[in-house]
């Protein structure tokens, strides 16, 4: 449930992640293909669609949930306000977090009185008319997946 949260917290551009997950998918089955090099790193880009009239409650809620994992020694997320185009209002990349940040997430959280687990899945969600969450690799260039998918 807390890496569910974790990736509420944690962008590049949706077009990109897609391209990204099969490349990393051929370079964990064959590294040669990925030209010997090691795997990119992970993260979790999530896009929201924040519900009418929520938007500074939902900023200052994520701002708290950023202040605790910051304490848990997790980096902070990259966020990218929507200025044109698709629907979603912020976009978010976030690193992977670890059991062990987890848990000290969630003893900070608990520790702090924030809402943590279902209860803080569910208020979560009360500022939400929309999100996803989704894992990918990179940053890459585009001659690197190119790379990846042994065609160089």
């Amino acid at each position: 449930m807390r890496r569910m949260l974790m990736a509420t917290l944690v962008a590049a551009a949706t077009f990109g992640a897609v391209l990204t997950l099969p490349a990393t998918a051929l370079a964990q089955a064959n590294p040669a293909a990925a030209g010997g090099r090691t795997a990119p790193p992970q993260a979790i880009v999530s896009l929201y669609r924040v519900a009418p009239g929520q938007h500074l409650a939902f900023l200052k809620w994520m701002a708290a949930q950023e202040e605790i994992s910051k304490a848990a020694g997790v980096a902070a997320s990259k966020w990218y306000a929507h200025t044109d185009g698709d629907q979603w209002d912020y976009m978010v990349v976030s690193p992977i977090t670890t059991p062990a940040q987890d848990a000290k997430i969630e003893e900070l959280s608990k520790s702090r009185g924030a809402p943590s687990g279902l209860r803080g899945s569910l208020e979560f969600r009360k500022y939400m008319a929309w999100h996803t969450d989704t894992y990918v690799a990179g940053p890459m260039t585009v001659a690197e997946l190119v790379s990846a998918a042994g065609g160089m």
